[in-house]
């Protein structure tokens, strides 16, 4: 469903992702993984048209996305899950939820829609005047993934979802994505907590200064004195 095919990536003259190729199925959970400043963020930059690619080729759902806008890469069905606390801080809960519903090519009341998100995410309910710039963190998080799903895409894009959460609100997380994957919504997910991604994904990748250096099952991968030296597990 999403594959990058050679791809180069710059921040002016700072050769970022240096032939970066990986694959995600349709339905597919996978990992990329590697230390901090790896390009793993650029990556999904680079997917969504924010930083766009100077060499190679972005094939989703077997269309051509290379540097297209990143609204239109949007509409086709791709979501990001950016890192830190990108919402709208000055908007409550569901004007944040209705901001990215109206960019739903779904009917009305089908898919994900606000009250399907508040029933997943029942603290969100509570909340729903309160403007998010006072959520906690978990509850931002909670938000973050609620605004995605509620554009009802075919597949996501999770940046660093666990960074500073309390353990149990990483538990909680992991059921959340772990009910997307039940329901077949490919994902592909950066972190830096190895051993979460691979819990969840099937599939993973290894990024390092720019490059793949290792890929293969999430089995495999953990199994791997290298691989979780390098992680640092």
């Amino acid at each position: 469903m999403l594959s990058l095919q050679d791809i180069h990536s710059f921040y002016g003259r700072s050769h970022i992702l240096q032939g970066v190729s990986l694959e995600v199925e349709a339905g597919e959970t996978v990992a990329l993984l590697g230390r901090n400043g790896v390009g793993k963020t650029t990556t999904l930059r680079t997917i969504m048209g924010l930083t766009p690619a100077r060499k190679g080729v972005i094939i989703f759902d077997q269309q051509d996305i290379t540097r297209q806008a990143t609204h239109r890469i949007a509409r086709a069905g791709l979501a990001l899950v950016p890192s830190g606390r990108r919402i709208f801080s000055n908007l409550t809960v569901r004007q944040n939820l209705l901001l990215a519903q109206s960019h739903s090519k779904s009917p009305i009341g089908e898919g994900w829609t606000i009250g399907r998100i508040y029933d997943t995410f029942p603290k969100l309910a509570k909340l729903d005047s309160r403007r998010a710039g006072f959520l906690s963190g978990g509850e931002q998080q909670m938000l973050k993934l609620g605004r995605a799903l509620v554009a009802n895409p075919r597949f996501l894009l999770l940046d660093e979802l666990t960074e500073g959460l309390a353990p149990a609100i990483v538990g909680d997380l992991f059921m959340w994505l772990k009910q997307l994957q039940d329901e077949g919504l490919g994902m592909l997910i950066c972190e830096q907590n190895a051993l979460f991604a691979l819990d969840l994904a099937q599939r993973a990748y290894i990024l390092d200064k720019g490059q793949i250096r290792h890929q293969g099952t999430a089995d495999k991968l953990r199994g791997s004195k290298e691989v979780m030296q390098y992680l640092g597990v």
